[in-house]
């Protein structure tokens, strides 16, 4: 029996279809996602004066007395009346007038396309989900042909513009993000990439890619009446593609591990034969890709940490780093061994969309029900082959061992912090987001002696085609908590108030960031308007204060979800770690990732004092109210 909601979706196919013999691909008729997008406010630009007014007291806690002075005279210059900064800043009031996001191009461009740096490790996040009870092929095709099944499902809402829209206080947000996860795909270019979407074409994709063994394949996953193939149906599919590989090929995929501009340069060389050229379309108009992965035999220890890695890196050319492309911006891992995750590339989307699609994946698979099906009517999967030529293969061979020296060098550890969840926090009358945040400055202090310059992603979504910006959880007031929170002769009730400041000056920090009064995407706008007028870069972008400020010591963001989801990502910098959190009801999940540069950053070693650190601030809590 057809679900409401799919019959609905035939419904608006046949009209589409009647709508498609009588108008142009231009003429497409927005529909309600549009109409809200329509009602949100445009992202505002910030008052000059205040942002260079918090800037200074965001760079306070990071550099010394003398960096400080000179930076608030290359300041007071750069604000002065008549001077660069307004005249800046009345260039970026102008381009909000005339754009829908003022901000929106610039950061896709400056975060993302002209980025020359690999994809994997450095841009492109991973989850992990709990670790299914299924071993070998058998249990893997079944449970990937779920996972197929409901990330169709889910793509009824969007192609009907159905999701629910998402509320922040009671105003609605941004759902674009939403709707560009599927059927997108990064395109390497020389000197800057693209992004291409084809789920807005006049023929939007039927078909998935699916790659096992390094061998790509193209499924179609709809019948000829618009309706998806059953579960059993996709289960059939997978193992006829499986059943039909036999050995290992060159592994194409790891091309686009490289970074951008030998991926380019390898790419130019890929396309240049057609029979290539047409696998690569293929694989760029899926809907998604699926990573049917071998497992490491070796990886039951520590398995959720060593397949959240699988994910995010592939582990190697010997596993599964060619059996990727890493530029399809959804590729769900489904491995031998129980494993069911993802990798994405991160241009089209912030965490957010991803952990919405993955917990409708999470319940769809939890509660599905067995189908029937048969392979009678169905056409084989379709192969997509790859002529290597002898440059291919040189550059396949150098991929392979620059993915092998790299993916080494990276340390993840995914771990649950049982103790207390974000229920015991809220109870304290305090943000989990922002108590977690200055458990990680304590941590850091603690372990380094030092204040860090801290990246959380802080949502834009109040607006029109809202991105981030940065929330600075490095304050005046976290430097006094973690600096003398340990001092022997603190009263509980003094470490109880330096602890509430610290709290509540992030929570502030972080109202701030999300309405659009943040300061990190206003001082790149500087940067570029001045750019865009044949200007160099303001002081205050070349001053050493800035430079310090943005080498993130901490890259952090929170991704809830309903499911007991883990997204992990690698570091900023080669001495810093990499943090993502999902706080529960009674425990927080927490990825923690370093580079084995810097022995001293070590991920384990931060797990466990993360782990002191939130059980010491409960206690000042704890204690703290049991003194008043």
């Amino acid at each position: 029996m057809l679900s409401a909601k799919l019959k609905i979706q035939l419904l608006r196919n046949c009209i589409l279809g009647l709508q498609s013999q009588l108008l142009s691909k231009s003429s497409y008729m927005p529909g309600r996602f549009y109409s809200h997008q329509e009602s949100l406010p445009h992202l505002p630009v910030p008052q000059l004066q205040q942002t260079l007014k918090k800037y200074l007291k965001t760079i306070r806690p990071l550099v010394n007395d003398a960096d400080f002075q000179k930076t608030q005279i290359i300041v007071e210059e750069f604000g002065k009346s008549n001077g660069l900064g307004e005249q800046l800043q009345k260039v970026l009031v102008e381009r909000s007038n005339e754009k829908e996001n003022w901000l929106s191009d610039w950061w896709l461009e400056q975060a993302y396309l002209l980025s020359r740096a690999s994809v994997v490790i450095y841009c492109s996040p991973s989850v992990s989900f709990p670790r299914y009870n299924f071993q070998g092929t058998l249990g893997q095709v079944q449970q990937a042909a779920k996972v197929i099944s409901a990330i169709l499902d889910y793509k009824i809402d969007i192609d009907n513009e159905a999701l629910p829209v998402e509320k922040l206080g009671g105003k609605p947000l941004c759902m674009d993000q939403y709707y560009r996860v599927l059927s997108s795909c990064r395109i390497p270019g020389t000197e800057k990439d693209d992004i291409n979407s084809f789920s807005r074409a006049f023929k939007p994709p039927q078909h998935i890619s699916v790659v096992y063994r390094n061998n790509f394949f193209e499924l179609v996953v709809y019948h000829a009446d618009g309706t998806p193939l059953s579960v059993k149906e996709l289960e059939i599919q997978l193992q006829r593609i499986v059943d039909s590989v036999t050995t290992e090929v060159p592994p194409v995929g790891i091309l686009s591990s490289l970074d951008r501009d030998r991926w380019a340069k390898a790419y130019r060389s890929l396309v240049g034969d057609a029979s290539n050229q047409a696998s690569v379309k293929s694989i760029q108009q899926s809907i998604f890709t699926l990573c049917l992965d071998r497992s490491d035999s070796s990886s039951n220890k520590n398995w959720r940490s060593d397949f959240a890695l699988n994910c995010l890196h592939g582990g190697g050319s010997q596993l599964n780093t060619g059996n990727r492309w890493f530029d399809k911006t959804i590729q769900m891992v489904v491995d031998e061994n129980g494993g069911v995750g993802l990798v994405y590339e991160h241009a089209p989307a912030e965490g957010p969309p991803i952990a919405a699609l993955l917990d409708h994946v999470y319940k769809f698979c939890e509660n599905i029900q067995n189908e029937s099906g048969s392979a009678m009517d169905l056409p084989s999967p379709k192969a997509l082959p790859f002529n290597i030529s002898p440059d291919l293969s040189t550059r396949i061979q150098e991929a392979s061992e620059t993915i092998d020296d790299f993916y080494k060098t990276i340390k993840l550890e995914v771990v649950d912090f049982k103790e207390f969840g974000k229920d015991f926090i809220k109870s304290q009358k305090m943000s989990p987001d922002s108590f977690i945040q200055i458990a990680l400055q304590l941590t850091y202090w603690r372990l380094h002696k030092k204040q860090p310059a801290t990246y959380e992603s802080a949502s834009l979504r109040q607006f029109r085609l809202g991105r981030t910006d940065t929330i600075r959880s490095c304050s005046n007031e976290s430097q006094n908590f973690v600096e003398n929170v340990d001092l022997p002769n603190l009263q509980v009730a003094e470490k109880n108030k330096l602890l509430k400041d610290a709290v509540t000056a992030h929570r502030q920090y972080v109202g701030e960031a999300v309405t659009g009064q943040g300061i990190d995407r206003h001082l790149l706008g500087f940067r570029l308007a001045a750019a865009d007028a044949g200007l160099p870069a303001p002081d205050i972008i070349k001053d050493d204060s800035y430079k310090r400020a943005m080498h993130f010591n901490l890259s952090t963001s929170q991704v809830p979800s309903k499911a007991d989801l883990c997204m992990a990502f690698g570091p900023a910098v080669l001495d810093g770690y990499g943090v993502c959190y999902n706080p529960k009801d009674s425990k927080i999940l927490v990825a923690i990732s370093t580079f084995d540069s810097y022995p001293d950053y070590d991920s384990k070693t931060f797990s466990e004092e993360l782990f002191k650190a939130f059980c010491d601030m409960r206690d000042i809590l704890i204690s703290g109210s049991a003194k008043l």
